[in-house]
């Protein structure tokens, strides 16, 4: 989830979310499944997840 001090972040509304079913995953939406707004660090650290875990890596995120 959001960390306490990450004021300008919202929930990612449930519309914009997927779990790669439909298409693959990329970084941002492995950084919108945390609820998280996508910031280059945290691109670059999802990027890396999904070369390691695949597409199993939002799976443990989202239902």
């Amino acid at each position: 989830m959001t960390q306490a001090d990450d004021v300008d972040s919202h929930p990612t509304p449930d519309k914009l979310l997927h779990t790669g079913g439909e298409h693959p995953v990329d970084p941002e939406d492995l950084v919108m499944a945390s609820g998280r707004t996508p910031t280059p660090k945290l691109l670059d650290k999802a990027r890396r997840q999904l070369e390691l875990e695949g597409a199993a890596a939002v799976e443990r995120l989202l239902p």
